[in-house]
């Protein structure tokens, strides 16, 4: 009896026993596959919904890869579309039997009444193709993750690279009604008039060049051009200055050329009126040293951003300036300079190339944060052999490497000093000692112009030219002007130099 107890008391586990793994089948969705092509045998205007969504990769079946590949043939040389076209396309190609011969075909176009939800399936389709690149990327990354031979930080940037050009294949936008743009557009223009300045996008502090452009708009392009020692980055840091410290706007600057302590030494002798030789040597005068102490104060806790990753790709600026919006709200984003930028894990049949595709990327990146970009641009050596005033001033046929940086930008500008090339006075005798023109060569949305500044060699900065004015559209001077002159000599009011500036810089310039 007991040992009956003891034997019904034992719990009987009895062992599952599981099919083994026998592995994945890619995404893919056959019978959806089939009931598109045969919607698109049936009705004629059905390619012309389908015709951005899908490519003939995007069928997972190879024979329904060469059917689609045939109705998308006939559609562009706009032949109809039906079993009888598509079959003899395919003959044509000698591809009927690869894609399952007439008899396939024909059963196909009886698989779908009507081509009703075509758009949904083909999306569904679209979706497992993408799913399959990012298996087909993962499982590659992962590969050569594993071999020892391969340096992580290459693997990384060619990571990068690969993804965003599958995402760059297969993001698109949807196309919108006109009614919420003309609101936005309203809203923008309204936004405008209220602004007591007349700007309608970020202001820079320069005067002449914010009546030209409005400031800086969102979603633009700016390329600012100049050859070596013009003071391209002077000019950025003038600007990033005025548009932090006056106007507190958040901005940020990538500097591929120098450190972020060289950066911010270029700041203090820029803010504090420092040279530059003092900074580097540490002998201040008494004079120096109070205004070092009395005006580094104003950068801290100023709303710039500075990052010195040196041979910066453009994946890895999108992937950081997409944090600085989100998390610090940036107005705008400085590169010094774009021919340093690189588009590692991609390649390219030149590096000309490659500059086109990080122009492009620049373009696409400032509309969809829907802030400026301004990207600094080296220049060719043309600008060098060409002789007189008028023969240094830059050209857009002068860009560095690449012409897709004159298509891609909406505003091109160009750094001219006279001074540089030894040229003191103009044609009519006016001192051009300290003198520099910012000259819009491009502007998509406005006029094109000169605007003229004053260029401070020892303390590295552009200012405004408030006391006195020179050029061709500029209110007459009260007498002519010479190195001794003081300023207290021309006292010009600055609004109406403003108002007959614009008005008298609508055309483009005679290049």
């Amino acid at each position: 009896m007991e040992k009956q107890r003891r034997k019904s008391s034992v719990k009987v586990v009895e062992k599952t026993v599981t099919a083994p793994e026998i592995g994945k089948l890619p995404p893919q969705a056959r019978e959806l596959e089939e009931a598109v092509l045969g919607a698109l045998m049936l009705e004629k205007d059905a390619y012309s919904i389908v015709g951005e969504i899908l490519k003939p990769e995007s069928f997972y079946d190879p024979a329904h890869q060469l059917v689609y590949g045939a109705i998308q043939g006939l559609s562009m040389q706009q032949k109809p579309v039906d079993v009888l076209t598509v079959v003899e396309e395919l003959k044509r190609r000698g591809e009927l039997e690869p894609a399952g011969g007439a008899l396939y075909i024909a059963e196909l176009s009886e698989k779908v009444a009507s081509a009703a939800h075509i758009e949904y399936h083909s999306r569904i389709i679209a979706q497992k193709y993408l799913a399959r690149e990012l298996i087909s990327f993962s499982s590659e990354i992962s590969q050569n993750a594993f071999d020892e031979t391969v340096d992580v930080d290459d693997l990384m940037q060619e990571t990068e690279g690969k993804l965003f050009e599958i995402s760059q294949r297969n993001v698109k936008k949807d196309v919108i009604q006109i009614n919420p743009v003309i609101k936005e557009a309203l809203e923008n223009i309204q936004i405008a008039a209220n602004r007591k300045d007349g700007m309608s996008g970020l202001p820079t502090g320069f005067k002449e060049l914010d009546v030209l452009t409005s400031g800086w708009q969102k979603s633009d392009l700016i390329i600012i051009a100049a050859r070596p020692a013009m003071g391209k980055t002077a000019l950025v840091l003038s600007m990033a200055k005025n548009i932090a410290l006056d106007f507190e706007q958040p901005i940020a600057i990538f500097s591929l050329e120098m450190s972020n302590v060289q950066l911010v030494n270029r700041l203090i002798v820029n803010v504090c009126q420092i040279k530059g030789e003092s900074i580097k040597s540490g002998r201040l005068s008494d004079d120096e040293w109070e205004r070092l102490d009395k005006n580094h104060k104003l950068l801290y806790n100023s709303p710039i951003y500075i990052d010195d990753t040196p041979s910066l790709s453009v994946f890895e600026l999108r992937t950081k300036a997409r944090r600085l919006v989100r998390e610090h709200h940036v107005k705008a984003l400085i590169i010094d300079y774009l021919q340093l930028m690189n588009a590692s894990g991609m390649s390219f049949g030149s590096r000309e190339q490659e500059v086109s595709m990080i122009s492009r990327s620049l373009k696409g990146l400032a509309k969809e944060l829907n802030i400026p970009i301004i990207a600094l641009s080296q220049l060719n050596r043309g600008v060098e052999s060409r002789v007189g005033n008028e023969g240094k001033r830059p050209q857009l046929s002068d860009l560095r490497e690449s012409g897709a940086i004159e298509q891609d930008a909406d505003i091109v500008c160009f750094i001219h000093r006279p001074e540089y090339y030894r040229i003191t006075e103009d044609e009519n005798g006016n001192s051009l000692v300290g003198i520099a023109e910012i000259i819009i060569a491009k502007h998509r949305n406005g006029p094109t112009g000169i605007a003229h500044m004053k260029f401070d060699n020892e303390y590295a900065r552009f200012q405004n030219i408030d006391e006195f004015a020179v050029g061709r559209n500029y209110v007459e001077m009260p007498s002519k002007m010479n190195k001794n002159s003081k300023s207290s000599d021309f006292n010009v009011d600055t609004s109406s130099v403003s108002s007959d500036f614009l008005s008298n810089n609508k055309d483009p310039l005679p290049f």
